[in-house]
């Protein structure tokens, strides 16, 4: 799979954009850990024009997570080509465009997932953006705004036209958030359609390593986008791409993954300051499957999800590590 001069390899797995989570640390790591590709935080081309620091400080890119994009939104035409004009000059690889993030203070207000219900004015930004930067731009959104209007069969070929190459479709509606199944027939129908020449890379209940082999052989996607599951967890795309490139789904040692957890939370703490750098860490720890199977584990995750220095922390993950763990094993 090729995204204009960007070649990603036969079957690629992308780590998906997701605010708060997807910060540099976390791509780098994910991106050691098999994911082809690497997206950044959703970056509100309004905050970005206005050098909001907490905006601006989105577009760091690590140079060891190559290839990797930077995704921005906005409902206008002016600050979006403005702003992907900004995004160029940090230097990814490639620039998204986010036409399905679900959320009330996104899609409520015309960005995200809002822009499905004006696709006249998503076609102009997109057209915009592509005839302002040299990068190759994509785009990534859902099947339509609700299960009256899906529209992403006609909407594949209108995105095309205005240049993107390559386009990303989540299984589901905005009106769905992110409950009920996402409907992979529908990314399935976009892709098999002849007047389509662009990789289509399908996104939605990506949860496991066959669920990645089974979208490819089902659906004959060009590429899989993995976001909830890899949340605490990214060791997940070595599952992911050892069994799609070997047959055999490698796993990770307990104590590597604790050791990656590690990581993270002294990265976080070191990229912005001990005490919001954990609080920004707490939702990996709360998603973490390394937890899921400990019986009577409520005290010690509020104990976690509680602590406020780096040394409280992990002295709790090495009392769960070293204690906790290899009593359950025994």
């Amino acid at each position: 799979m090729k995204i204009g001069n960007v070649e990603l390899g036969r079957r690629p797995v992308m780590l998906a954009p997701m605010e708060d989570v997807t910060d540099v640390s976390f791509r780098l790591i994910c991106k050691e850990q098999g994911a082809d590709m690497t997206y950044s935080e959703f970056v509100s081309a309004d905050a970005l024009i206005r050098n909001i620091a907490a905006t601006t400080r989105k577009l760091s890119i690590a140079p060891g997570e190559r290839p990797t994009a930077i995704q921005i939104y906005g409902r206008e035409v002016e600050p979006m080509v403005e702003a992907a004009k900004m995004v160029e000059a940090a230097g990814p690889d490639i620039l998204d465009i986010n036409f399905g993030c679900p959320v009330k203070k996104v899609a409520g207000k015309g960005a995200g997932a809002g822009m499905l219900r004006d696709v006249p004015k998503m076609l102009e930004i997109t057209r915009a953006v592509v005839d302002a930067v040299s990068l190759p731009v994509t785009v990534k959104t859902r099947l339509g705004w609700d299960c009256e209007n899906k529209i992403i069969y006609t909407l594949a070929e209108q995105l095309q036209d205005c240049g993107i190459q390559a386009l990303t479709i989540h299984g589901r509606t905005r009106s769905q958030m992110y409950t009920g199944e996402a409907d992979w027939s529908e990314i399935a129908r976009v892709k098999s359609n002849p007047r389509i020449h662009i990789p289509i890379i399908g996104n939605g209940d990506i949860r496991t390593a066959q669920d990645v082999a089974d979208a490819f052989a089902r659906y004959g996607v060009d590429g899989v986008m993995v976001g909830r599951a890899s949340i605490g967890a990214p060791w997940i795309f070595r599952q992911m791409t050892s069994l799609l490139r070997t047959g055999i789904e490698e796993q990770a040692a307990t104590a590597e993954k604790f050791a990656l957890l590690r990581r993270q939370i002294r990265e976080s703490v070191e990229r912005i300051d001990e005490y919001r750098g954990i609080l920004h860490i707490r939702r990996h720890l709360a998603a973490s499957p390394l937890f899921k199977s400990i019986p009577n584990f409520r005290p010690l995750r509020i104990a976690m999800l509680q602590a406020n220095t780096l040394n409280e922390l992990n002295d709790i993950l090495e009392r769960i590590e070293n204690e906790v763990i290899p009593a359950i094993d025994d």
